[in-house]
């Protein structure tokens, strides 16, 4: 089995490294940032891919998103993410057409190195292998979506659940209109609004807001 790894920590890169050789496959490639991880599945084009998903630049997500673009690249692209982070948003579009072949899995969860070296080789036979708090995590914060918004993103809706308009948003938080109609348009896309001449998507978003818990 051919695999290429990313992950920004050199030493636990380098252990990993060596715990996957020993269990008889080949890292063809082994990286620190989520660039280079696209670099390398595109001249490696390996079975599988494990990935961090907090790494540099920004620390963030862009492991993961390197993983979606990896995929988009090479579709069926089996991946496993291996974090201590549940980064949601991105790890349901990732998980969006069908979950054969990926896996998510938490450092902090995996007991041993076989249960991890187990789950590579099932995700790269087009298995899954997603730890039971990811699916928890996925399905709680999945049924609103209110809890993927920014800080901003929930101001900016809580206004709009008082009737007011984009310019009078944009003159409480004193901030450009643009910013605003930024804000909302990503309010619509975390919550999973299409545009649709059935419904107002902003009354839709008000209202899943007041229900909230």
């Amino acid at each position: 089995m051919r695999v290429v790894l990313a992950e920004d920590s050199a030493v636990l890169r380098e252990g990993m490294v060596r715990l996957v050789e020993l269990r008889g496959h080949r890292v063809v490639a082994a990286v620190g940032d989520g660039q280079q991880l696209v670099s390398a599945v595109d001249d490696e084009v390996p079975d599988v891919v494990v990935t961090d998903v907090r790494m540099p630049p920004g620390h963030s997500d862009e492991g993961l998103r390197a993983a979606l673009e990896c995929r988009r690249r090479h579709p069926g692209l089996p991946v496993v993410v291996f974090s201590q982070y549940v980064e949601n948003r991105i790890a349901r579009d990732l998980l969006a057409e069908s979950a054969a072949g990926i896996g998510y899995l938490l450092k902090d969860r995996v007991a041993d190195s076989r249960e991890f070296l187990d789950a590579v080789e099932r995700v790269a036979a087009g298995g899954t292998a997603l730890d039971p708090e990811v699916v928890a995590q996925l399905v709680r914060r999945g049924r609103d979506g209110l809890a993927e918004l920014t800080p901003r993103e929930l101001e900016v809706l809580a206004a709009m659940a008082e009737g007011l308009s984009n310019a009078a948003i944009a003159a409480r938080l004193v901030v450009g209109e643009r910013a605003v109609e930024k804000h909302v348009a990503g309010i619509f896309t975390t919550l999973d609004l299409p545009p649709s001449p059935q419904e107002n998507r902003r009354v839709v978003a008000v209202l899943r807001y007041l229900r909230r818990d």
